[in-house]
Parts: structure tokens; C-alpha cells; sequence
């Protein structure tokens, strides 16, 4: 789903040369090589099955990943390690020990890394933002993070049989560090989101996008809740699709703050709103209210009320590529997704203990509970490890 579009955008750059495609599926990978070989006219383009093997070239500058969650951790850390700077996709990671383990790498590496949370390169999440963040509504008091529920397919909330994969899909390497189950076409490539095998369900697809936008304006780009408790409708586990389908989650911040994530719940509108003391302010893709009419009037926020400049990018693959060259951090680099999807993290964790969750920002622990803290990581089938 996002590699096509980011390798568009890519090859839109004049100054960024594509020359090297990878993919376990053999159709996909075709697909790609055609798409880039047909842009520059030639059939430069590489091919790899392994991406360890792309990784070790030398002359890669940059590498773009769009892979499913289970894999994030694995391919970002060899990317790092290989001095190549990244453009990821959120959420960060399937757990927060990965998520951990790629900040780590990015940093020990010093590598330039962009998640795809491109709502910070769109106008009105900027204004949101920096309305929210010069104090304009106000001592902020609470904040709804509106994001999608579902899906919704009884057909799949139930355990399938498993089929022969195709020919032109090496399964055994897509499962990779999850746990091997049958084959189940609508579990793969798109679909794989919907078994916490491989993915997150909704919740952690689009957290990286709605409460990364809630966290800029906090003021909480490298912070979190420390309370944590979420209610959620599931399908039985051993469905082939069996991430929650309705879900809500209240959190607590610092300075008397709190937020609730939510996806089924009408009243809790998609995207972004924060309520403070002196008005409130609601972003979404192509929509901004408020409760100052003037605000929603402003392309821009008027550069004498800009006491607080958030960084400004109108492209977010342009801003990848122009802080590869200069060395200065993107809107989004793997510390801020990291955090961004930690409240996403914890609230499915939450919700799979039953109970309320207390989270330790500094150390990065949940406080008292055993259980709960062993979600925070995964077991790696073998023979994959994460270095």
C-alpha cells in the first residue's frame, strides 16, 4: 500500500536517484522494477529478494521501507547499522522493545530517520499545532484522538483453513520473526494488519498519525502518559482476523492532562482536538475548526503570535531528503514516532490485560504488572534475532 506511493514520490525528486527495489513477493518486486526502469528510460534498477543484501551496498545513500509492522524492527536496525538514512513507516514498530531497538540504532548510528506520519507536512495540522502550542486555548485540559474502528468482517473474525501460497510469495520469509501459521490470502499484504501475528488492527495503524499530531501540540514529542487504561471488542484470538474492532482508552499526562483514544465511539470525532481553558481546537485530513472564528480563517498563523515556531515542511519526502543532505533532524525523526505510538502500545496492552496500567516515561517500564509487561516485547521465531 505505501510502497508504490513513496516511490513516486521519490522519483519525483530530481536530486534523488532510485536504483535498487526489494521484495519478497515476486509480482510486487516486478511491479516496482517496471514503475522506476520505465521513469529513467533504462533497467539500472537492481532487484533483491534479501534485504540484507541491498543494505550492504555502499553506494546506497538512503533507503525507503514500507513493510508490515512485524517486520519494522529487523529491516530498520540492518538499515541503520549499514549507515543508511531511512524513511519508515508508522507505527515505529509492532512492539515497544523494537520500537526501543530501532531509536537505538538510528542514534548509535547517527542515521537522519522520517516516519511516515506525513500529516505534520500538511498546513492545517501545522496551524493546529502552533495555535495549541502558544497558548492560545488556553492551559490545555483535555485531548481526543478520533481514529478509525473496525474492520468489520464476520467472515474473518473466525479461524480459517490455511491454503498453498502462491508461487511468487516466499511465505516463510514474509511471516518471518511471528509465529509460522497457514497461509490465509486475505491475511497477507494489505490485510496483514488485522492479526496481532503481523500487525496492530486500526489502533496502531493510525496512531502514528492522529496522536503524533496530539502529542506536537502537547508539547509531548519525547514524553507520554503515565496512566493508562483501555476497553475494547475483540474477536476470538485464534480468528484470522482477530485485532479489536471497537476500542477506547483513557490516559493521564502530566500537568493534569488527559487524553482518550478512540475508534467506534461517534463522540469522539477522527483526528485531532484539544480542549484548554480559553477555547478548543479539531484538525482532520482537509478539515480545521475552532472555537475562534478568526483562528479557522488564518492560512497561517500571523507571525507576531508565533512565540513557539514549529519546524515547516510541505513535503514530507522532500524534508527526508533535504535533512539526509544537511544533517539536521526531519519533522519526524525515530524518537518523536516512538512516542507518538507508545500511548497506542499501551492502551492495546491495557486492553488485552483488563485493567489499568501505570507507565514509567523516563525508564520506560510499566510499574507492578508482570503480565503487562511482558507485551511489551515479543518472542522472535527463530532463526531471526534482533541485534
Amino acid at each position: 500500500m505505501q510502497g508504490p506511493g513513496n516511490t513516486e514520490a521519490f522519483l519525483r525528486e530530481k536530486d534523488c536517484h532510485v536504483v535498487a527495489a526489494c521484495d519478497i513477493d515476486k509480482n510486487n518486486l516486478h511491479s516496482a522494477l517496471n514503475k522506476i526502469n520505465t521513469h529513467y528510460g533504462n533497467q539500472d534498477c537492481k532487484p533483491y529478494h534479501d534485504y540484507r543484501e541491498m543494505m550492504a551496498r555502499t553506494d546506497i545513500d538512503a533507503v525507503m521501507l514500507a513493510v508490515p509492522d512485524t517486520w519494522h524492527a529487523l529491516v530498520a536496525t540492518e538499515a541503520a547499522r549499514n549507515k543508511k538514512d531511512i524513511y519508515g513507516e508508522k507505527p515505529l514498530a509492532r512492539t515497544i522493545a523494537e520500537q526501543q531497538a530501532i531509536v537505538k540504532a538510528v542514534q548509535q548510528n547517527k542515521r537522519i530517520w522520517q516516519t511516515g506520519s506525513w500529516q505534520r507536512s500538511v498546513a492545517n495540522f501545522h496551524k493546529a499545532a502552533e495555535i495549541v502550542r502558544n497558548g492560545m486555548i488556553g492551559k490545555i485540559s483535555s485531548v481526543e484522538v478520533g481514529l478509525p474502528e473496525g474492520p468489520h468482517d464476520e467472515s474473518m473474525h473466525k479461524p480459517l483453513p490455511g491454503t498453498t501460497p502462491p508461487a511468487q510469495l516466499d511465505y516463510e520469509t514474509w511471516i518471518g520473526p511471528s509465529r509460522m501459521v497457514p497461509y490465509i490470502e486475505r491475511c497477507v499484504h494489505a490485510n496483514w494488519r488485522w492479526n496481532y501475528n503481523t500487525g496492530g488492527g486500526q489502533l496502531l495503524d493510525w496512531i502514528g498519525h492522529h496522536c503524533d499530531i496530539a502529542h506536537w501540540g502537547m508539547d509531548c514529542d519525547l514524553s507520554g502518559p503515565f496512566e493508562i487504561e483501555g476497553k475494547g471488542e475483540f474477536p476470538p484470538r485464534d480468528a484470522a482476523w482477530n485485532t479489536c474492532t471497537k476500542y477506547k482508552i483513557e490516559l493521564k499526562y502530566p500537568n493534569n492532562i488527559t487524553m482518550t483514544i478512540a475508534g467506534g465511539y461517534p463522540e469522539i470525532r477522527s483526528g485531532t482536538k484539544w480542549i484548554g481553558t480559553d477555547g478548543w481546537v479539531w484538525v482532520d485530513r482537509g478539515a480545521f475548526e475552532a472555537s475562534n472564528q478568526e483562528w479557522r480563517d488564518y492560512q497561517d498563523l500571523p507571525e507576531d503570535m508565533r512565540k513557539v515556531k514549529l519546524p515547516r515542511s510541505t513535503n514530507h519526502h522532500r524534508n527526508f531528503l533535504e535533512s539526509a543532505k544537511s544533517g539536521q533532524p526531519t519533522v519526524t525523526p525515530s524518537e518523536v514516532a516512538h512516542h507518538s505510538s507508545t500511548p497506542g502500545h499501551l492502551g492495546l496492552i491495557s486492553m488485552l490485560v483488563g485493567r489499568k496500567i501505570k507507565w514509567d516515561t523516563k525508564r520506560e517500564v510499566i510499574l507492578g504488572d508482570s503480565e503487562a509487561s511482558k507485551l511489551l516485547t515479543r518472542p522472535y521465531r527463530a532463526p531471526w534475532k534482533l541485534a
